[in-house]
């Protein structure tokens, strides 16, 4: 929304599997803007799928873990206090190695050291609530992960901070009936239209700072 959002510059990064020469997966998109004049960058994400089986599968959303921190590290170094949200798809829950171990995200804002980051989404999926259910068991793949600059103990609101995380998981998103009641209604089912929305409800953030 320009209104909201001045783009000032983007740029994708291609991950790549070092053993793997025909590896081909989504490009992680970094964008830079002003937020309502306040500098901010968005890195989006859709990470490698789990098909194969988590565990086999598990190596290339490590190395997107490690493509990601890397981005992040360097917007670090050239910026002081520079504000990152990171975005997306991570095909991995906020417990996962991905997360825990290599972007290093925690889910409480009291224990974020400086140039840490920040798991806006971990609480949800500590407390049994998911985006998506496979086989009887909620995932929550669809995280915000920020830097500790975008924290606020103290509450005062000078400039953008994280305020709260929602999962929009309202009753029409959900199948009403049969064996996936309660699971998100999907547009899709292979060929099959079902005209639903979604197979992952919808997330979301809000960021607030004071007044002019």
């Amino acid at each position: 929304d320009p209104v909201h959002f001045k783009l000032l510059s983007s740029k994708s990064f291609v991950l790549k599997m070092s053993n793997d020469n025909d590896f081909k997966t989504r490009d992680q998109l970094l964008v830079t803007g002003e937020l309502l004049g306040e500098r901010i960058h968005f890195i989006v994400n859709h990470w490698p799928s789990r098909r194969g089986g988590e565990f086999k599968s598990r190596p290339k959303r490590i190395q997107a873990a490690l493509l990601c921190k890397s981005i992040v590290d360097s917007i670090q170094i050239s910026e002081k206090n520079t504000k990152v949200i990171i975005m997306g798809d991570f095909n991995d829950d906020p417990t996962s190695p991905s997360i825990k171990d290599v972007l290093k995200a925690k889910s409480n804002p009291e224990f974020i050291g400086k140039d840490q980051l920040f798991n806006a989404m971990g609480n949800h999926f500590k407390n049994g609530i998911g985006t998506l259910a496979y086989r009887g068991q909620w995932n929550l793949f669809d995280q915000f992960i920020m830097t500790s600059t975008l924290l606020d103990i103290e509450k005062k609101y000078d400039d953008f901070t994280f305020h709260k995380s929602v999962i929009f998981n309202k009753s029409f998103l959900k199948n009403q009936k049969g064996n996936f009641k309660g699971y998100p209604y999907r547009t899709f089912v292979g060929s099959n239209f079902l005209g639903g929305y979604s197979d992952h409800f919808p997330v979301y953030i809000f960021l607030v700072k004071k007044s002019i």
